[in-house]
């Protein structure tokens, strides 16, 4: 007997992004040995102390490396690569239901 699926979406949902990241995936590895919170200190003097809060420089920093590391040189495309991938959300700190800054 042939089977269907229907996709039914929930109201509510318990996931962890941290679970459905391989612990072999690169994105994973690299997070784990890529020490960036220098660049707090490093580029401080280049932020106002008024106005909107700007994208975290490590966000940004680590979005210009997915960048070169995927080999796509469009803004809007990175973004929308970045967004649909779970392990490059996770190697830049977003969770699913976060609000994105970017």
């Amino acid at each position: 007997m042939q089977g269907k699926k229907n996709y039914q979406e929930k109201l509510f949902t318990s996931f962890q992004l941290s679970d459905r990241v391989p612990k072999a995936n690169f994105y994973r590895q690299l997070s784990s040995v890529l020490e960036v919170d220098f660049l707090y200190k490093r580029t401080q003097q280049y932020y106002g102390k008024s106005g909107q809060k700007s994208i975290d420089p490590v966000v940004f920093f680590k979005l210009c490396l997915v960048g070169y590391l995927e080999n796509i040189i469009s803004d809007r495309k990175l973004i929308q690569h970045c967004s649909m991938r779970l392990d490059i959300l996770f190697f830049l700190g977003y969770d699913l239901d976060e609000k994105r800054v970017l």
